[in-house]
């Protein structure tokens, strides 16, 4: 059962606002947390789609947040490889994004998460190799 992702300092910066992030729900049967993004047309490029590193950003901040909220607060991951596959062109305006945990172990995390349009349509995954730390205070 997801429940709204509450009781854990969920901003962490400038970068939470740039990237329009706001945190829907989270299940912490399966690990995974619903956020929603909001690409302005200051990241869109003369292709027409979000510049393909700001959409790793969107990806990693759903990653990250999982194994946050997972930890319930406790710990944040470190990652040591991100990579991503580009599916569509990611427009502007709101996104929904989806990030898990995939296995979590004293060591290393694995994570993945996936990019919708609205209308439920998949534009973007990537998976992370990480290791678990102390969550930073501001």
């Amino acid at each position: 059962m997801s429940v709204p992702v509450s009781g854990i300092d969920t901003y962490q910066g400038a970068h939470v606002a740039l990237i329009g992030a706001e945190f829907v729900d989270f299940d912490p049967v399966t690990e995974t947390i619903t956020m929603r993004f909001h690409a302005p047309d200051s990241f869109i490029t003369p292709r027409g789609g979000v510049q393909g590193g700001l959409v790793a950003g969107f990806l990693d901040e759903a990653m990250g947040w999982a194994h946050v909220h997972a930890t319930k607060g406790e710990e944040a991951p470190l990652n040591l490889e991100i990579s991503m596959t580009l599916l569509s062109l990611i427009p502007p305006g709101p996104l929904m994004g989806k990030g898990r945990v995939v296995r979590r172990g004293r060591r290393v995390i694995f994570l993945e998460a996936e990019l919708f349009s609205l209308d439920g349509k998949p534009l973007a995954r990537a998976t992370s190799t990480a290791i678990p730390t102390p969550k930073p205070t501001a």
